[in-house]
């Protein structure tokens, strides 16, 4: 990987197969501390990290279960940023007013209680670090969660804590991908160290690959893409198929399952059902962790095929890899099954919206 002279600690929580983990390190981060519950994650994250970041499995520091009762947050390595894609999760109505206790039983609480616990190591001894930045991720409708209450609970605790909070919600189609997926991103650094007001989210990327930071123009001047960008060759994709001994042509019984839902849903008068793209189609819709199980959000159309039916086709694992920014062409590698990486792809984050954002907190927040 490609990186740049900065020189910070970072932790990758809720870790996924890494989708911070890169974002980070191409800005010049060192990961000091990882967490991920699924075996079938961890075992792409080992794969793909064992080598760029050695120290967090040699020392023991990839846990499994952030939850452990017998992990001492305290002795959590040092860290000057926190990543976390965190679960979106209800708080109870009834401890709306109980401060940090209203996200207790919820996994934000986990992250809530590294924080505290670097918090009050630093009263008692100087040389701990205070965790200055917070990044955090999650779905588009998190703000809105729980009518409001829940994004409400996060950010009061965040105050709380110490911590001045940003939020906004980014489209990776705007950042050099062809996916129309929005997430809302949220940034939170500590006041005591860092004296600043705001934080300006970028919004994009441009032609030249500047950063897009009025949100009035990221519609005009981000870079334009096409699904081409992300799809294989013919020949590509023929190649994979016969070493697997697979098709991404859909069955004629799905295919036909799909066309009888769509007009199903049609005659109902909603918009449900399946999605078709070509290599001209300047997006797919996004990507989620059930596109294993029927592809119908995104299906991949193949016309005047004389070596096959001309039914539409899935995304091949290389194709949601591209989808999500990830070097599957450099250095990155799929260890798991096709299910496994699906489910995988589709819950990650953009890499190169939270690289852009990872690179606006170096210049904006840490190193200002």
């Amino acid at each position: 990987m490609v990186k740049k002279k900065n020189n910070f600690k970072f932790i990758d929580l809720f870790a996924g197969i890494g989708g911070f983990h890169i974002a980070m390190h191409e800005n010049g981060g060192k990961c000091v501390f990882a967490s991920e519950i699924d075996k079938f994650a961890r075992q792409t994250y080992w794969h793909n990290f064992h080598k760029i970041s050695s120290e967090i499995f040699e020392n023991d520091n990839f846990n499994q279960d952030i939850t452990d009762p017998n992990l001492d947050y305290e002795n959590i390595p040092d860290f000057d940023v926190l990543c976390a894609g965190f679960p979106c999760q209800p708080f109870s109505h009834a401890g709306l007013k109980k401060g940090f206790d209203d996200t207790r039983g919820t996994l934000f609480f986990n992250i809530k209680e590294i924080v505290k616990a670097k918090i009050e190591a630093n009263k008692v001894n100087k040389k701990t670090t205070i965790p200055r930045v917070l990044l955090l991720e999650n779905v588009k409708g998190f703000k809105n969660h729980d009518k409001g209450n829940t994004f409400k609970v996060v950010k009061r605790t965040l105050k709380e804590l110490g911590y001045e909070v940003a939020a906004e919600v980014l489209n990776s189609k705007h950042f050099g991908v062809p996916q129309n997926r929005e997430r809302i991103f949220i940034v939170a650094w500590y006041k005591d160290l860092i004296g600043k007001s705001e934080f300006k989210f970028p919004f994009g990327l441009d032609k030249n690959g500047e950063v897009i930071l009025d949100k009035s123009k990221r519609d005009e001047e981000a870079n334009p893409v096409r699904v081409g960008k992300i799809l294989l060759r013919k020949k590509q994709l023929e190649k994979f198929e016969k070493r697997d001994k697979k098709t991404y042509t859909i069955s004629e019984k799905l295919w036909a399952g799909h066309q009888r839902r769509r007009l199903e849903h049609a005659r109902k008068g909603n918009g449900f059902g399946y999605s078709s793209f070509n290599a001209k189609s300047p997006y797919t819709s996004t990507i989620s962790a059930r596109y294993y199980k029927d592809g119908s959000e995104i299906l991949i159309e193949q016309k005047n095929l004389t070596d096959r039916p001309n039914r539409p086709r899935k995304l091949h694992p290389t194709e949601a890899a591209r989808l999500q920014g990830y070097p599957i062409d450099d250095w990155f590698e799929i260890p798991v099954s096709d299910n496994q990486a699906y489910k995988q792809f589709g819950n990650s984050v953009s890499i190169p919206v939270v690289k852009t954002v990872a690179s606006e907190i170096i210049k904006q927040l840490l190193y200002a």
